[in-house]
């Protein structure tokens, strides 16, 4: 049951901009994403767990549009995306006092209870399978993270919501939230070989369809 307060608190998520803002989940040489790590984010939920609703808006200004990126990359869907980025910052508001901050912040914690949102959606509704794969030997991801640096990151985006469920889920987890593939595996249920092996085939299946920037970066070298 949602309180008069929490309906506040759904209501001010809600508010913010729905695009993805910036550098949101960058790409970086080595399949690990990057960003500055906000400071404060200890004291803000200090303050959150007293029912702060100034500090709670601003750590949802900081993290609710990489929030939503995740969600939007995993479920394909704006709507659900939305619907789970809501119900991640109210987690955070009802949960503020038990939540530990590491030295990233309070990131990876919206991480896993958005991506676990994101996962229990996708099992309600059969669309994800969590047997395991034969493992295959994955192709390197540094030219995913060259054709992002080039301006090419719609385009990216776009083979990227192409790909099978199980295949764009690894992927997203791997290359854009800078899991390693036992995270990425224990995250699924499913093995590191299995993880190798989605990723290997993601990667082949964005090379297909983005043939021509491949090439190109194959001519110049990167």
């Amino acid at each position: 049951m949602v309180s008069r307060k929490e309906a506040r608190v759904v209501t001010l998520a809600a508010s913010l901009p729905a695009e993805d803002q910036g550098d949101v989940g960058r790409v970086v040489s080595g399949g690990k994403a990057s960003g500055a790590v906000q400071e404060g984010d200890s004291a803000l939920l200090a303050r959150v767990a007293r029912e702060d609703e100034r500090a709670f808006r601003s750590l949802v200004d900081q993290h609710m549009s990489r929030t939503l990126t995740l969600a939007r990359r995993i479920l394909r869907d704006a709507d659900e995306a939305d619907d789970i980025a809501q119900e991640t910052f109210l987690r955070l508001w009802r949960k503020a006092a038990g939540i530990d901050v590491g030295p990233a912040g309070v990131a990876p914690w919206l991480r896993q209870v958005a991506t676990n949102l994101c996962l229990d959606r996708l099992r309600q509704r059969g669309r994800l399978e969590v047997t395991d794969d034969l493992p295959e030997v994955p192709d390197a991801p540094r030219q995913l993270a060259a054709l992002e640096a080039r301006d090419l990151k719609s385009r990216v985006d776009e083979a990227l919501m192409r790909l099978p469920e199980r295949q764009r889920v690894a992927l997203t987890l791997f290359q854009y939230e800078g899991m390693s593939m036992a995270e990425v595996g224990a995250m699924m249920g499913i093995s590191d070989e299995a993880v190798e092996s989605l990723l290997a085939r993601a990667r082949r299946s964005l090379k297909v369809a983005l043939a021509s920037e491949w090439n190109e970066l194959k001519r110049d070298g990167a």
